[in-house]
């Protein structure tokens, strides 16, 4: 996946060439392209690829139907295709498209919990467009996120959207001690900080994540109860055609609930609610082609055999048929 990505994002050229000529096409015509686009993606993609996708959806939403889910994943590479010429071509047209191409429920919670004076977090997993539900934030408000230029496919990307004025921390070359302080400086200003909270790294502390083991960041529990800092749960999905949805609960505060050693229990709590965005919208969750790599062996559920009981065979089967893909 990263390396189709890569490929389209690597030729600079073509990709201001039609940009260019992007601007004479009427956008359903567009929008016809790209979900052709996304059937010669879904096609070209090998069966290997196709499958695994096929078992994360079957294993991490058990109560949709196999057709069901043939669907989403029909509908995943479509998103993709459409969200990639989103972000690379049709964001030059961002500025001025506001009114019409975001439709926003509950900001109003994100301006009560600055009313605080203690900044916010706004908190969601990689749903829909999440580069765009970004930019949007950073027109109305001092914004900062936390990403990951490691991938030299996605790197292109982020450094476009930060030319775009959308300020960012690389997690993966910044000290940890210095990502915090620069956070908490953010934060003091009153600003408001994007997190991503299903990234995963191998370093990161263990959670849980759809009832299985896995690990996820805790920075954004750190800073909600250490700063008593506001968390806004968040989500944004592709409504119709260029059409995105953007959804700001309730803030919640941690702080009140939480102490300074419960950063886990927290953590469970934000991760539960990400996946009922992932459930309630899952054609449009980023990480379906790799979501197996992320599961780790429960060490409180053994069978008699000593195995882990639930999906060790189809994890397996699935990393060997991302490799092959």
């Amino acid at each position: 996946m990263y390396e189709w990505i890569g490929a389209i994002t690597g030729n600079r050229k073509a990709l201001q060439t039609m940009a260019s000529w992007s601007r004479l096409i009427p956008r359903p015509v567009i929008l016809l392209l790209c979900r052709c686009v996304g059937i010669m993606l879904f096609v070209a993609a090998g069966k290997g690829l196709r499958d695994n996708i096929l078992r994360n959806m079957m294993d991490m939403l058990p109560d949709r139907s196999r057709k069901e889910i043939a669907s989403c994943r029909f509908q995943f590479y479509q998103n993709l295709v459409i969200t990639l010429y989103e972000i690379i071509i049709d964001s030059h047209r961002l500025s001025g498209s506001e009114d019409w191409r975001f439709r926003v429920d509950g900001e109003a919670h994100l301006e009560e919990a600055l009313r605080l004076g203690r900044g916010a977090i706004v908190y969601t997993p990689h749903e829909g467009n999440f580069f765009y539900y970004y930019w949007y934030l950073c027109q109305k408000y001092p914004g900062l996120t936390i990403a990951t230029a490691g991938s030299p496919e996605l790197r292109p990307l982020y450094f476009h959207f930060r030319d775009m004025g959308c300020d960012g921390l690389d997690y993966d070359s910044t000290p940890p001690l210095e990502l915090v302080r620069k956070l908490r400086q953010h934060i003091a200003a009153n600003g408001v900080v994007f997190i991503l909270g299903d990234f995963y790294r191998e370093s990161f502390p263990i959670s849980r994540f759809f009832g299985r083991v896995t690990r996820t960041p805790e920075g954004a529990a750190l800073l909600a109860i250490g700063d008593e800092v506001p968390v806004i749960p968040f989500y944004g999905r592709r409504e119709k055609g260029f059409v995105h949805r953007l959804t700001f609960e309730q803030p919640l505060h941690l702080y009140a609930s939480y102490q300074k050693t419960q950063r886990r229990e927290a953590t469970k709590l934000l991760n539960r609610f990400m996946e009922q965005v992932i459930r309630s919208y899952p054609a449009q969750w980023f990480y379906w082609f790799n979501a197996e790599e992320r599961w780790q062996e429960d060490p409180t559920a053994h069978n008699s055999n000593g195995n882990s009981p639930g999906n060790t065979q189809s994890r397996t089967e699935g990393k060997q048929a991302s490799h092959s893909a």
